[in-house]
Parts: structure tokens; C-alpha cells; sequence
């Protein structure tokens, strides 16, 4: 089974406790079908499992099938240099249709940061390596499609329906953990 090759730091968007008893990891690509199809998926199982549950999602563009897709990553990781990544990542997915550089700069201006600056990121190319370490990281991790998933380090080979990972997530939680929360 494939694992982690990169541990989670600081550095990584994420979203519930550090101390969460599972961590749920998706390398996602923001114009993938199936990425926008786990979007609703994963926000649903975040919310089933609450506190005992810390999110991290990893860029990994696959820009040979999705044009937008690296500029999108790009645009999220600006948006998380002002503290707001996970309102891109979101805003990203939920018009996902539409991915162009003009709906980046609309989105920025959504959010209240500086499209200007946006724009000017995107041309130096500011944020790039950033997206390209992700992507690396994925590589080195096994990743070979979008999306996903590792639960405490480990690929979930499975589907990705509400069911089964939840079902993964119990079953990565030791013993002693899942008798805690019941």
C-alpha cells in the first residue's frame, strides 16, 4: 500500500485540531470532474466526524487534461498567503465550471484581496513552486490521479462515497480511540 512520503506540517492548509485522531489527506486537482464530485463529499464526512478529523488538501494539477488547473492552485495558494485559502479552495470548486483567469480575478475581488496583486503573482509566477512541490510530494506519494486520499498516511484505495470513507476512517482509528467517542 502506498503511503505518505511527505509528513504534514504547518505549512499545510488545513483544517480541524492538530490532535484530531485521523487525519484525512487529498492530493485534488481544482478542474477535475471527480475532485468537484468529492468536494460536497468531503465537507459532509468533515462534518460527520467533527473534531476527531483533521482535513489537509494538497494541490496536484494535472495540467496535460486541465488548463486552468495549475493557475487555479496558483490562485488558491495567493488566497492562502492573505488567510483565506479554504475560501478560494471552496469558491474554486463551486465554479469549477468556469475556470478562467477572468473568474480568478472576480473570485479575488469576491474574497477582498488584491486582484491586482493576484494577477501579478500569476504572471511572476510567485506561487508556482509551491503547486509543483505538492504535485512532487504527490508523485513521491504514489498519487496518479485525482483525487486521492491518504488516512494517516496510508492511500485509501477504495471509493470515495460518504460511506466508505467513513467506513476507513473508523477503521484507522485504534481502539481505544473509537471506545473515547462513542
Amino acid at each position: 500500500m502506498a503511503t505518505l512520503k511527505i509528513p504534514i506540517t504547518s505549512a499545510d492548509h488545513f483544517q480541524g485540531p492538530e490532535s484530531a485522531e485521523v487525519t484525512l489527506t487529498e492530493y485534488g486537482d481544482y478542474e477535475c470532474p471527480y475532485c468537484r464530485r468529492a468536494y460536497p463529499i468531503v465537507k459532509r464526512v468533515q462534518k460527520h466526524l467533527g473534531k476527531r478529523l483533521r482535513f489537509v488538501f494538497r494541490n496536484f494539477p494535472l495540467v496535460e487534461m486541465h488548463p486552468h488547473a495549475e493557475t487555479a492552485a496558483e490562485t488558491a495558494e495567493f488566497a492562502g498567503a492573505h488567510g483565506k485559502f479554504w475560501e478560494m479552495h471552496d469558491l474554486l470548486f463551486e465554479n469549477q465550471e468556469r475556470l478562467s483567469g477572468l473568474l480568478f480575478l472576480e473570485l479575488a475581488e469576491e474574497l477582498e484581496l488584491p486582484a491586482a496583486a493576484l494577477r501579478q503573482a500569476l504572471e511572476d509566477g510567485a506561487f508556482k513552486s509551491r503547486v509543483r512541490g505538492d504535485f512532487t510530494g504527490g508523485v513521491r506519494s504514489g498519487v496518479n490521479g485525482t483525487p486521492t486520499f491518504y488516512i494517516d498516511g496510508l492511500r485509501h484505495d477504495g471509493p470515495f462515497d460518504f460511506e466508505s470513507l467513513v467506513t476507513a476512517i473508523d477503521a484507522a482509528m485504534s481502539p481505544s480511540k473509537r471506545a473515547a467517542t462513542k
